[in-house]
């Protein structure tokens, strides 16, 4: 007979083990396995031990027609209560397909109350029902096992009954007891008491309870308040206000924290009724909101009870749904005015009075109302309501500017398509801030309006007139030390007035080895004549004296003739 072949082996062979793992299990510890072996000699003991108490009407259990899912799986419990102790008739019940689905999960944990081994477990885990350790037995849903063999879990025993719920049956869970309300949902006074103890936020009283924030006296009597708040009214009377600034600071979202103790948890607005205790500054006390606000304001707080909108989000989208429904007058950010109210509605607005005035010329030429959001987004409304989210003139702009610029120009200075559309561009450049942006477009435009007063254009002028007349117009514009540059680069006649000019205004210290000295006697010679003329330029631009337009004309034929200008200056604009 031949050998078998030799076995081919590898270095470390012999001490290398194999190690099978196996998702979802655990070594329990001895802690897990006595509060296992406690509860399933608890159920082995009462295999109804787990159901909750029936408190609301059962249907009929027949096999034709409509069928009540609570008394049909109550009825069948009791079946398989009577084979609790038949291991062979429970392996082939938790393992049936067809039944009733808690049944089947009862069938496996019976089973494994009568085993001597507990040291191997199951891991149920769930974001909101947490963690816990059970024995997986048949073909039973896995939150059915661990909800039964956890029966005094007030939350997690819940979970066996999911299917019901869904059916239109309702549950609620606490420390003290678990009922079941059938098809009503009429939760226990205890319960609500239980559940509002632990809820995510701190509240004080107890027929009236409320959070930081707020009083006794606000919530009992209904009170609006400037930021709002949340108020509760549960069946059995209690009465619970919120406070916006509580629910920033919860670790678990409130509505979560209360419906987390019954089933179904989407349906916490069957138990308690919301409402949103607040008004728009401004709104008349004894004017309603409008109905298209109160029917967004209940879509707000159901969904908020329905877990679907955070905490933090919650009063914003309260007031959102307040502001966005007003039809008429102007909203800025949750303030109100009446439509004739324009003026404390733009002075409302933080911000400079060109900015204010930007923004009231934009609204004269409206058709109709205007929404500017937060994100920079314009819409043209039917109504004729003015909306701002924001306060500050500033975002409202740079949100109106690319449609309304041109308007804003034209309106508050008069400026024809090209100019404005010129400066439009500028402005595009520079990207300035409006309030510097307005303010030095009106001082340029006012200096502009100012200098056209003169009687002269600098270039129309001869030599060295022009010169002068640059010079004052440069003072007027920008301020008599940046004129100095201007006389360092003149040459001949204009060199001389130049010169002239720094004697009149104190400048020459510092620049006299500029000019040479026939440049300085020549413009020495000028000077009282451009003293008269900077005099009368003085009154006429500086101090609106209007009257002063003859005294510079006359101080400007003194200059010529004392310059030697010879000819007619042309006849004054």
């Amino acid at each position: 007979m031949a050998k078998p072949p030799a076995e081919v082996s590898f270095p470390g062979d012999r001490n290398r083990r194999k190690k099978v793992r196996v998702r979802g299990i655990k070594q329990a510890s001895k802690e897990i396995q006595r509060r296992l072996e406690s509860n399933l000699e608890s159920l082995l003991d009462d295999p109804e031990s787990f159901v909750p108490e029936i408190t609301g009407a059962l249907g009929k259990v027949s096999f034709f027609g409509h069928k009540d899912k609570m008394a049909m799986t109550l009825r069948e419990i009791e079946n398989v209560a009577t084979k609790r102790n038949d291991q062979r008739w429970l392996r082939k019940r938790m393992v049936k397909k067809g039944g009733d689905e808690v049944c089947r999960a009862l069938a496996g944990s019976l089973l494994a109350a009568g085993e001597d081994d507990l040291s191997i477990v199951s891991v149920f885990k769930h974001p909101l029902y947490g963690t816990s350790s059970y024995l997986r037995r048949g073909n039973g849903k896995q939150s059915h096992l661990a909800g039964i063999q956890n029966f005094n879990h007030p939350r997690l025993r819940l979970l066996v009954w999911d299917g019901h719920a869904k059916a239109g049956q309702h549950f609620f869970s606490w420390d003290g007891g678990f009922v079941c309300s059938c098809s009503s949902p009429d939760a226990p006074p205890e319960w609500i008491s239980w559940v509002l103890d632990k809820s995510s936020v701190d509240l004080n009283g107890k027929e009236v309870r409320w959070t930081v924030g707020l009083s006794e006296e606000i919530v009992r009597g209904g009170e609006f308040s400037e930021n709002g708040w949340i108020r509760l009214t549960f069946q059995d009377g209690t009465i619970v206000g919120i406070s916006p600034s509580s629910l920033a600071k919860t670790t678990e979202p409130f509505a979560q924290s209360l419906a987390i103790s019954m089933m179904p948890p989407n349906k916490l607005n069957s138990v308690c009724d919301a409402e949103w205790m607040w008004r728009p500054r401004g709104w008349p006390e004894d004017m309603p909101l409008p109905d298209e606000g109160a029917e967004r304001l209940a879509e707000v707080l159901d969904s908020w009870l329905k877990m679907s909108l955070d905490d933090s989000k919650l009063s914003q989208s309260c007031r959102a749904s307040v502001l966005n429904s007003i039809e008429e007058g102007y909203v800025i950010g949750n303030s109100w005015f009446e439509s004739d109210n324009r003026g404390d509605f733009l002075e409302s607005l933080s911000g400079t009075e060109d900015e204010k005035n930007a923004i009231s010329a934009i609204l004269d030429s409206l058709d109709g109302g205007i929404h500017v959001r937060t994100d920079g987004v314009v819409l043209n409304l039917d109504s004729e309501v003015v909306r701002m989210e924001e306060t500050s003139c500033h975002p409202n702009l740079v949100s109106l500017w690319p449609k309304h610029g041109k308007t804003v120009l034209q309106s508050m200075f008069g400026l024809n398509d090209e100019a404005a559309e010129e400066i439009l561009e500028k402005q595009t450049r520079r990207k300035q801030g409006f309030g510097a942006f307005l303010r030095e477009l009106t001082e340029a435009l006012d200096t502009e309006m100012r200098l056209n007063r003169l009687p002269w254009n600098n270039e129309d002028l001869p030599q060295p007139l022009g010169m002068a007349d640059l010079l004052i117009r440069k003072a007027v514009e920008d301020g008599i030390p940046s004129t100095v540059s201007l006389t360092r680069k003149s040459k001949g006649l204009e060199s001389s007035m130049g010169w002239a000019w720094l004697v009149v205004h104190n400048k020459t210290e510092s620049d006299a080895w500029r000019f040479d000295e026939s440049i300085r006697d020549k413009g020495g010679d000028w000077v009282p004549a451009l003293q008269a003329l900077w005099d009368a330029a003085e009154d006429l631009l500086l101090k609106d004296n209007e009257d002063a337009v003859e005294d510079y004309t006359n101080a400007m034929k003194w200059l010529a003739e004392t310059s030697g200008v010879s000819g007619n200056l042309g006849s004054p604009l």
